[in-house]
């Protein structure tokens, strides 16, 4: 993606968005060349100095074939995004413009076959989302377990190059004021760029605040 560089953003920011924002967009090349895309949550795992993305989709997706003959795709997560007014400026020599988060991964894929890698994989993306159902998926039975499991496809995608947006307007201090308080007016992405525009996100190895 075009990313100017007073808009890029770190590895530990890019893994805190996935975190906060985990609905994705897969992205491969079909058997005619078109882009096929899948939208579906993906759990990060951080392996050292590896990114790993761990997510499945249903059988009948085509999306896993795909994969299976061409590893190489890529996924994008969209965090919060908003317009902003020219208004927040002290002069009136200024235009509108939307802020947005995002980051983009290029990935290799393998895929999942086996039922317990696959139940291990679930139980991740459960934990994520609604870790009391663990116990109910654990309690449905064997059988209905292997019946849901071998409806999909899993896969681990390794992250082999990153980009992270964070388009705030930051290189415009003059109306940082002014652009955090109409935000956090606002609404849900709008707060939550506001909190993006206070600082307030992780820094690379650490949980603090540091300014933008």
């Amino acid at each position: 993606m075009y990313l100017p560089s007073q808009f890029k953003g770190t590895r530990a920011q890019a893994a805190a968005l996935i975190k906060d924002y985990p609905f994705a967009s897969l992205i491969s090349v079909d058997d005619v060349g078109l882009p096929y895309v899948t939208h579906l949550p993906l759990h990060l795992e951080e392996r050292g100095d590896e990114l790993v993305l761990l997510g499945h989709v249903a059988k009948p997706n085509l999306h896993w074939r795909y994969l299976q003959k061409r590893r190489r795709a890529v996924v994008t997560f969209l965090g919060p995004h908003a317009y902003m007014s020219p208004k927040v400026y002290p002069d009136l020599a200024r235009v509108p413009t939307w802020n947005y988060l995002a980051v983009h991964c290029s990935v290799e894929a393998t895929l999942i076959e086996d039922p317990l890698a696959k139940d291990k994989l679930l139980k991740k993306l459960i934990a994520d989302h609604e870790p009391p159902y663990a116990e109910q998926w654990k309690g449905l039975g064997n059988e209905f377990a292997h019946k849901m499991l071998a409806g999909i496809v899993g896969f681990e995608l390794q992250v082999t190059d990153l980009q992270c947006k964070i388009k705030i307007n930051q290189h415009r201090p003059e109306a940082r004021a002014a652009m955090k308080a109409l935000y956090a007016a606002g609404n849900e992405n709008e707060q939550a760029l506001a909190q993006w525009i206070g600082g307030v996100h992780l820094a690379a190895g650490q949980n603090k605040l540091q300014e933008i």
